[in-house]
C-alpha cells in the first residue's frame, strides 16, 4: 500500500485533542500546527480516519508543498505537484478553498484561479489533452498559504466530517457535532457515569456522548468523496473498514444521559436526530427549564453549550440565566460543570472560578470552555481475593 502524508484540519484550540485520536487509531503524527494535525497512513489510513475520527473537520491527502512569494511562484510550485497521480483524464478538479496567513499571497479568489490553471497546464502535458471534458469524479483541492509556505490537499471527506448523517432537525445556533465530541472528550465522562445537557437544543452533546457509549463511529453513516476513487482507495478498503465500524457498536451499553430543553419542540427534533442516529435507546430527553435541573445521584456531568447572548436584545437575558446555572449546579452533589460560552461574565454570574478554561474557537468566534471540576468518586473495592495486578 502507498503512504501517504493526511492533514486533518480540526476547530482552533483542540489540536491535542485530534492528535491523541489519530494516536489512538495506530498512526503516526508528523506534526501539529493551528488549527490542523498531519500524520501517516496508507489508503486503509484514508477510510479509517473519515469513519473513526470525532474531532476533525476533513481528511486531505497532502500532494506536495513549497514556497511562493509571487503568483508566478504559486503557479511554477502547482505545476511540479503529480497531479496525474491522483487526477484521472475524465476527474472533474479544482480549488475549492484558499486560506492564507501571514502570506504575500492573500486573495483566495486569485489563488484558486492561478492553481487551477497550472493543473490543466500539468495534466495538459501528461495525458496529452488540449480540453478536459470534467464530466468524471470529483477531486477537490484545498490549500493554505502560511508564511509564503503553500500546502496543497486533495479533499477525500467531501461534506465536512461534523456532517455524520443523522443530524435533519436543527435548533437555533446548534453546537457542530465534531466540536460537541470535543468538548466530552476533554472531560473524565464515561460512559457508566450520569451526563446532563440542560441546553441540548438538537441533542448533539447527548447523542455525540451516546455514540461514543455504544463504540459508534461518526462516520458510518454517510458518504466520502474519495469513496469513488478506486484508483486510490480500493471498494473493498471502504468495504472492510465499515464493516470494522459495524462489529464495533454495542447498544446494550447501559447509560445515564439525558437532555432538556425549555422547548417542546426542539426536545422532539433532539428526539428524532437520536433516532436517526440509532442511539435513542441510550438518552432521555425532556422538557425541563435550566431552574428546574436536579438529580439525585452523586458525580455527574454538566456538559453544555447555553445561549451565549449573540444578538443584543437576548444579552439583557444572560446573567439572571448563568446566575440560574449557578444556583442549580450549586444543588447538585459532587457534580462537576463544563460550559462553552462567549459570555465574558459567565464565571462571575455563576459564583465561582472555573478551575480550568480553555480556548476554543466555534467558527470565528473566540469562546472558552470552563471547567469547574468536582470531587472524583471514591474508587471502588476490590472483590476478597482479587490480586492487584503489577
Amino acid at each position: 500500500m502507498k503512504r501517504y502524508e493526511l492533514i486533518a484540519p480540526c476547530h482552533f484550540g483542540l489540536e491535542a485533542v485530534l492528535k491523541k485520536e489519530i494516536i489512538d487509531l495506530g498512526y503516526d503524527i508528523s506534526g501539529v500546527e493551528d488549527g490542523r494535525v498531519t500524520f501517516y497512513g496508507d489508503e486503509e489510513a484514508v477510510c479509517r480516519a473519515n469513519v473513526f475520527l470525532r474531532t476533525a473537520e476533513r481528511i486531505l491527502i497532502k500532494i506536495g508543498s513549497f514556497r511562493a512569494e509571487t503568483y508566478e511562484e504559486l503557479f511554477q510550485g502547482t505545476k511540479n505537484l503529480p497531479w496525474e497521480e491522483f487526477v484521472p483524464r475524465d476527474g472533474k478538479f479544482w480549488v475549492a478553498k484558499a486560506g492564507s496567513v501571514k502570506s504575500k499571497l492573500f486573495s483566495p479568489s486569485d489563488i484558486q484561479s492561478i492553481m487551477k490553471k497550472a493543473m490543466v497546464e500539468r495534466l495538459k502535458e501528461v495525458y496529452r489533452e488540449s480540453w478536459f471534458e470534467e464530466n468524471g469524479e470529483s477531486f477537490p483541492v484545498r490549500v493554505f498559504l502560511l508564511k509564503d509556505e503553500v500546502t496543497v490537499g486533495l479533499d477525500t471527506t467531501g461534506d465536512s466530517l461534523h456532517k455524520r448523517g443523522y443530524r435533519k432537525l436543527t435548533a437555533k445556533a446548534p453546537i457542530a457535532e465534531n466540536l460537541a465530541a470535543a468538548l466530552i472528550m476533554l472531560t473524565p465522562w464515561r460512559a457508566d457515569r450520569i451526563l446532563v445537557d440542560p441546553f441540548c437544543g438538537s441533542g448533539t452533546i447527548p447523542i455525540e456522548a451516546a455514540m461514543m457509549a455504544a463504540n459508534m463511529a461518526p462516520g458510518m453513516r454517510r458518504g466520502f468523496t474519495a469513496k469513488n476513487w478506486h484508483h486510490i482507495v480500493g471498494a473493498q478498503i471502504w468495504r472492510d473498514t465499515l464493516e470494522e465500524a459495524e462489529e464495533m457498536v454495542d447498544l446494550r451499553v447501559e447509560t445515564d444521559i439525558q437532555g432538556y430543553d425549555a422547548d417542546e419542540d426542539i426536545v422532539a427534533a433532539a428526539r428524532e436526530n437520536a433516532r436517526l442516529a440509532g442511539v435513542e435507546s441510550l438518552i432521555h430527553f425532556q422538557k425541563r427549564e435550566v431552574s428546574e435541573l436536579s438529580h439525585a445521584k452523586k458525580y455527574g456531568f454538566i456538559i453544555t453549550n447555553p445561549p451565549y447572548g449573540e444578538r443584543l436584545e437576548d444579552k439583557e437575558n444572560l446573567r439572571p440565566l448563568y446566575e440560574m446555572i449557578g444556583e442549580r449546579f450549586r444543588m447538585l452533589d459532587a457534580w462537576s460543570l463544563y460550559m462553552i460560552t462567549s459570555y465574558e461574565n459567565a464565571q462571575q454570574d455563576i459564583g465561582r472560578k472555573a478551575d480550568k478554561n480553555r480556548k476554543i474557537y466555534n467558527g470565528m468566534m473566540k469562546t472558552y470552555y470552563y471547567q469547574f471540576l468536582g470531587p472524583k468518586p471514591a474508587k471502588k473495592p476490590r472483590p476478597e481475593g482479587e490480586k492487584r495486578q503489577e
